[in-house]
């Protein structure tokens, strides 16, 4: 996959967007102004543009027009919230609109919506001999079928994508379960261990001591046993 471009003139959201791609497996690159999002599109190729609408100089709109002819989608990421904004954002091309703030599952949520239906999230993801196919959120084990529950399919999905990061339980509880779940804390444990077992994961797929679980890339040695 390419990497998505965010288009945000303040540091602090542009820096929580990217390290949310990167917990999701995606690949980010920021500009902060309209004219430094011009010469990235000039200087590279974007599966997705994060346009904020307010920015120094020319504003998202106008930005727009310039993204339009590379192909690549756009959502925009606003604090405007009137219909009338909304309006003329999808009017004007973009595939979607995020009022800031918004919650990092429901960007992460509409990212892969955005990709899905422009087909650019038909990769499949292998993890030495696992295949996981998102298109058809099916999984194989070598040549044999893997039937997993939905929620088992999400957490495999969440780590799969954040190979070699430690993610924070909560992390994987908002994005498995959502942020108003009422699960107990042994429900992650229990969906890590029957993961294990389903796909003969072992001490790949790590507990890391006070901050959550990591599934190891492929050549990384295992450091400490499963929890």
């Amino acid at each position: 996959m390419l990497p998505i471009l965010i288009v945000e003139d303040e540091p602090a959201i542009a820096e929580l967007i990217e390290l949310t791609l990167q917990d999701a497996g995606f690949a980010a690159v920021r500009a902060a102004s309209g004219e430094e999002a011009a010469d990235r599109l000039e200087g590279g190729r974007f599966d997705l543009v994060l346009l904020d609408v307010m920015l120094p100089g020319a504003d998202g709109f106008a930005l727009l027009e310039y993204i339009e002819p590379t192909g690549a989608p756009v959502i925009f990421l606003t604090a405007r919230g009137s219909v009338e904004d909304r309006v003329r954002g999808l009017r004007a091309g973009a595939y979607d609109y995020i009022v800031k703030p918004f919650a990092a599952s429901e960007l992460v949520a509409r990212v892969e919506g955005v990709l899905r239906h422009t087909g650019r999230y038909g990769g499949l993801l292998r993890l030495w001999d696992i295949t996981i196919d998102p298109a058809t959120r099916t999984v194989r084990k070598g040549p044999e079928p893997v039937e997993l529950t939905p929620r088992e399919y999400e957490l495999l999905l969440a780590l799969a994508r954040s190979r070699g990061i430690a993610l924070y339980r909560e992390v994987l509880f908002e994005r498995v379960w959502g942020l108003d779940s009422d699960v107990g804390p042994r429900t992650l444990d229990i969906h890590i261990s029957r993961l294990r077992r389903k796909l003969g994961l072992g001490g790949r797929l790590r507990a890391v001591p006070k901050v959550g679980y990591l599934l190891q890339k492929e050549g990384d040695t295992c450091d400490f046993l499963p929890g």
